[in-house]
Order: C-alpha cells, then structure tokens, then sequence
C-alpha cells in the first residue's frame, strides 16, 4: 500500500445476520404467569431449553409438567443461576422487589426485560412511567452487573399457549445498548415460528415500547382481536 492509499473500511455488518443460539438455556421468571408461560411454551417447542420460575419451586415444577416439552421448573434463584439468557416475565408491582433479590444471580447474565407498567380504571388501561423512565431501565439500574436488554412486550399470552396455533405473525421490538446482546435476543424470538426480532433502540427508547400495550390492549377489546405488530420496509 502507498502512503496515498486510504485503508479500507470494513464491510458493515449484515443486520440480519444473528448469532446461533438454539444451545443456549432459557430462565423464565414468571413463568407461571400468562405470558412468561406462553414464551416458556413457545421457546420450548422451537427446540430451546426452558426452565420455569417462581417464587415456590413447586408451583414452577408443577407448571413445567403441564408444558411438558421438556421444560424444567425451579424456584427463582435457581432458574437465574442455570439459565443464559434469563427472561423477565413478573408483574410489574413485584418488578424491583424481584430483581433486587436476585442480584448475585443475576450477575453477567443476558437479561431481557419484557414488564409493561401498566394501570387499569374505568377507561381502560394506561401506561406508568418508572422513576427510572421504564421498566427496563430500572432492570438496568437494579442488576448493574447484567446486560438487560427489552423485548417481547406486545405478544398475545392467548395465542403464545394455544398449542393450535403454529405461527405467532408479529415482530418482536428489542432494545440494548450493546449489539451483540440486542443481536441475542433477536435470534431468540425468530427461533419462534412466524416472529421475527426487529432491532429498535437503546433502553432509553424503552418507555414507548411498553406503553404501547396500553393501545394494544384498547385495540383488542374494541376488535375483539389479539393485535400484534409488524415494522414495514425493514
């Protein structure tokens, strides 16, 4: 090379092109629940390892045996410290408490926070707006030694378990602030048939993301439908 050559630039990474991740274990805190046992069910179908948790480990065995499929059921701590990935599927209003007693374990795992705070009246529900700006942002401020990132916020807890349905059509927002960790967890929903993971910004966007579970739920009961959401030209 002259010293009037340019070094070249590295060609940019396809987007689209994820890590293998279907050796990875998969924890499900409020695996109990609607959704983290939907996702527990849907994981587990697609071939990955899923382990259940509660804060009883008989109530999360007795959970993994209705699944089947080779899903485990263990009690929080334990599903934290077997999993690599571990999935946050609690009630918001034991959000903090959850996570703050699960620190130690919690410690340099990948962790996908898919909480919506989230209010009921009369006119429906409402979003919530943490203190530390969303739900996933306070998973970061709790669990600074885990990389949280958001995602799996707008699927249907009905159709995740109904075992009829083979495809779930939506797109998965997923939100980080390190690439190969956001790239992670997109490869984790497309391993779920007819999902795909769709890279939508740093946890400070995550506000908007769990909000829109409030439209969501608007629009299912005026339609009587399970809405889920797909990103156009990407």
């Amino acid at each position: 090379m002259t010293t009037s050559e340019e070094p070249k630039k590295a060609p940019a990474k396809d987007p689209w092109d994820l890590p293998d991740v279907s050796g990875l274990v998969v924890g499900v805190l409020g695996g109990t629940g609607d959704q983290g046992r939907g996702l527990a069910y849907r994981l587990a179908k697609a071939g990955q390892r899923v382990i259940i948790g509660s804060r009883a480990a008989g109530r999360a065995q007795a959970a993994a045996d209705e699944l089947g499929l080779g899903v485990e059921g263990a009690d929080n701590a334990e599903c934290a410290r077997r999993s690599d990935i571990v999935i946050v599927a609690v009630p918001w209003d034991g959000h903090a408490e959850t996570l703050r007693s699960l620190r130690e374990e919690l410690a340099g795992k990948l962790v996908v926070d898919c909480v919506n705070p989230l209010g009921f009246d009369k006119q429906g529900a409402y979003a919530l707006k943490p203190e530390e700006g969303s739900a996933a942002e306070q998973a970061a401020a709790l669990l600074p030694g885990s990389r949280v990132t958001a995602a799996f916020h707008h699927l249907s807890a009905v159709l995740l378990s109904d075992p009829e349905i083979a495809e779930i059509d939506t797109d998965v927002m997923v939100l980080g602030e390190k690439r190969a960790d956001t790239d992670v967890v997109q490869a984790l929903a497309g391993r779920i048939p007819g999902m795909r993971g769709v890279f939508a910004g740093r946890l400070r966007n995550a506000h908007q993301v769990e909000s829109m579970v409030a439209n969501l739920i608007s629009m299912n009961r005026r339609y009587k439908a399970h809405a889920g959401l797909r990103v156009t030209d990407v």
